[in-house]
């Protein structure tokens, strides 16, 4: 496709570029120009005439480049001429895109998968340090707790620094773990780094003042 094509078809809004779909680009395996063309049939519709004629006038190519994008478009399964029977009883051929929507769908799914296997990996590390310390397998609703935790905001990194706080203190319960967190949290600790930070300032605070005794020298009694 020209590029004075591209931009005056862009122009007059007759192609339209979702970022989602572009990211798809590498994934379709297709050609940047027969991605264009598979975005111009999506603005008209999941069907739309194949009318070559006029598509050519649209974008400003030929009829040959038309019948290349079909080509490669129908050789990836992503669109597909079919004839359907209008009203008036004539065969029409008309292009779907019933292929590219399908393969969008799967896409999503697909990565919709792997945010739950990786959510799921990061809850098991979790539940792994937890029922290893504790000495025996959480209960659904202690699973639960966790779960909110991680729902709540709190990374891994610093539940992971509320259990061993826990265990540091021989307090290791999902209880005190909570509490543990809705502190660091009201205090502002928000990473493990603002944990060692809070502890070193705690420790700071506790160490003994030099010990000053006023000494009246005129106190006779003072000898």
């Amino acid at each position: 496709m020209k590029y004075d094509s591209i931009i005056e078809t862009i122009k007059d809004g007759e192609i339209v570029i979702p970022l989602y779909m572009y990211k798809l680009l590498p994934s379709l395996k297709i050609s940047v120009d027969s991605f264009i063309f598979l975005m111009y049939l999506r603005g008209k519709g999941n069907m739309t005439s194949f009318d070559v004629p006029r598509i050519t006038k649209e974008l400003g190519v030929s009829d040959k480049t038309i019948m290349g994008y079909i080509t490669e478009l129908t050789g990836s399964n992503l669109i597909d001429i079919k004839v359907i029977k209008n009203d008036k009883g004539i065969m029409e051929e008309y292009i779907s895109l019933d292929g590219f929507y399908e393969k969008i769908g799967l896409n999503i799914v697909s990565e919709t998968t792997k945010e739950i296997n990786d959510h799921k990996e990061d809850m098991d590390d979790i539940f792994s340090l937890l029922e290893k310390e504790i000495g025996k397998q959480l209960s659904p609703m202690e699973i639960e707790l966790v779960k909110a935790w991680k729902e709540s905001g709190y990374s891994e990194e610093l539940i992971k620094a509320a259990i061993k706080e826990a265990v540091a203190n021989d307090a290791l319960s999902l209880r005190y773990i909570d509490k543990v967190l809705y502190n660091w949290d009201k205090d502002g600790v928000t990473t493990v780094e603002d944990v060692a930070k809070r502890k070193k300032n705690y420790r700071e605070s506790k160490q003994e003042k030099p010990q000053i005794i006023e000494y009246n020298w005129l106190d006779e009694n003072n000898e």
